[in-house]
């Protein structure tokens, strides 16, 4: 339990930083490259095994951290920016209510059961990320609006699938803060590589505070996925149950930061919203 309830606070602390990164107009994608690389150097530097680079390769992990690597970088960058123009409350729900996405693999490919309040479920989690997404007084829907909820929902859903098919198949319990700093390690060098073509475009200084932004942001991601990974790991305690818990909590929790903490309006539409992500979130998980 204590695994699950650091993993709930750490994840909720990502949207809050990025929330700051507009207040203090941090270069996103500067931040979001240290970032990794601070958590890169945490797995490594937390290993619990004495271990080789040159034997990493050789993992039969390797390959599903490259491409969550490459996943974790593009839709942190997509958190952040539905987090800054949508707002707390809407990017958790996003990134939340996603758990339908491995809920479905589960069904279409392993043959698990399939509830009629499953699929109310999946329905449910639809409807919700538009209803909490959508701003009031707009004559017409600004695509702009809706894009990066969307792409959050999506992402974070291939997100969750890999993450559990890869931890569940090939991450032994004492190599999760291994695979965990080599995923983080991919996500850098992509960032870099991102990074390396804007600079080439316009050069500009790095900026301090662009680096300690990305040290305060990869304590707490590194720490989320290493908890979660963990909480999955322990015994006795089901799937389903685990990303109820995270996942309602973290959509709760960041709400009411949201509306406390940021003081964002919310309408009628974007509380039903939330709501709908918490009724959601429940029967899909557990049905």
């Amino acid at each position: 339990m204590i695994y699950l309830l650091f993993s709930i606070l750490f994840s909720t602390s990502l949207f809050v930083i990025f929330k700051y990164f507009d207040i203090y107009k941090i270069d996103t994608l500067k931040a979001i490259v240290v970032n990794y690389l601070v958590a890169f150097g945490l797995g490594f530097g937390l290993s619990e095994i004495t271990f080789s680079i040159t034997e990493i390769p050789e993992k039969s992990w390797f390959f599903g951290a490259i491409i969550l690597g490459a996943l974790f970088v593009s839709i942190f960058f997509v958190m952040a920016n539905t987090a800054q123009q949508n707002g707390v409350s809407v990017a958790s729900v996003a990134g939340k209510m996603s758990v339908v996405i491995p809920v479905l693999f589960g069904v279409l490919l392993y043959d698990e059961s399939v509830t009629f309040f499953k699929i109310v479920g999946i329905l449910i989690a639809l409807v919700s990320v538009y209803l909490a997404s959508v701003k009031e007084k707009e004559s017409n829907l600004q695509k702009a609006g809706l894009l990066f909820p969307i792409l959050l929902f999506f992402g974070s859903g291939a997100i969750d699938t890999i993450l559990k098919y890869v931890e569940v198949n090939f991450v032994p319990a004492n190599e999760v803060a291994l695979f965990s700093g080599s995923l983080f390690g991919f996500a850098a060098i992509f960032g870099l590589l991102i990074l390396l073509v804007k600079t080439i475009q316009k050069r500009e200084p790095f900026g301090f505070k662009n680096v300690m932004a990305g040290i305060i942001l990869g304590v707490p991601n590194y720490f989320t996925i290493v908890f979660l990974i963990k909480a999955l790991q322990t015994s006795g305690f089901e799937s389903s149950t685990l990303f109820t818990i995270n996942n309602v909590s973290v959509v709760v929790v960041s709400t009411l930061i949201g509306l406390l903490l940021f003081k964002e309006k919310f309408s009628l539409k974007n509380k039903i919203g939330v709501a709908l992500a918490i009724i959601g979130i429940v029967l899909v998980t557990i049905a």
